[in-house]
């Protein structure tokens, strides 16, 4: 599914609901590339494809405070973005399973290895502190805004923005 057909559908809905002040098409054409790039951060092999299925699934699920629509688009992102390496997980331990990943002669330079450590030590924090080291720093939300696209308390929040951080710290150090 192409990102215009997705905006298409949901133009068509937005201007056949009349009960609410949310407007799907500003919200889609505002937030698409930064849900895009959400999905990706947190780990999608298809991130266009999970910001589109978050999209449709915030169309199904009417919401009338942009506010609230946004916080829902987020914590879908994450969730769709979540089932989905758990299945790719699952696919990846099969039997015959032939799909390495194979460093390129890129991978070599000093800063795409250092990307890639980074990377890595994000990949292995526990998922919500993955979730919001990624919607903090690089989403650039505030901490109340990552508790509510959490669905947690902000303090919760903030202890997970700073062990995430603890734990990266560590773990880049000991590359060093």
């Amino acid at each position: 599914m192409r990102a215009d057909d997705v905006a298409g559908r949901l133009a068509t809905a937005a201007t056949a609901r009349v009960d609410g002040p949310l407007d799907l098409r500003a919200l889609f054409e505002q937030h698409f590339h930064p849900t895009v790039r959400l999905a990706r951060l947190l780990g999608a092999d298809d991130p266009e494809d999970i910001a589109q299925e978050a999209f449709v699934r915030l169309h199904r699920h009417p919401l009338h405070e942009p506010a609230a629509a946004l916080a829902y688009l987020r914590r879908t992102t994450a969730n769709l973005t979540t089932s989905r390496l758990r299945h790719l997980g699952v696919v990846r331990r099969t039997p015959g399973d032939t799909t390495g990943t194979h460093a390129s002669a890129e991978d070599s330079a000093l800063a795409a290895e250092r990307v890639d450590h980074l990377l890595a030590a994000v990949r292995h924090l526990p998922r919500r502190q993955r979730h919001a080291l990624v919607l903090r720093y690089w989403m650039d939300l505030s901490v109340a805004e990552v508790a509510d696209a959490l669905e947690v308390p902000v303090g919760t929040a903030k202890s997970d923005i700073s062990r995430a951080q603890h734990t990266l710290a560590t773990r880049l150090e000991d590359l060093a």
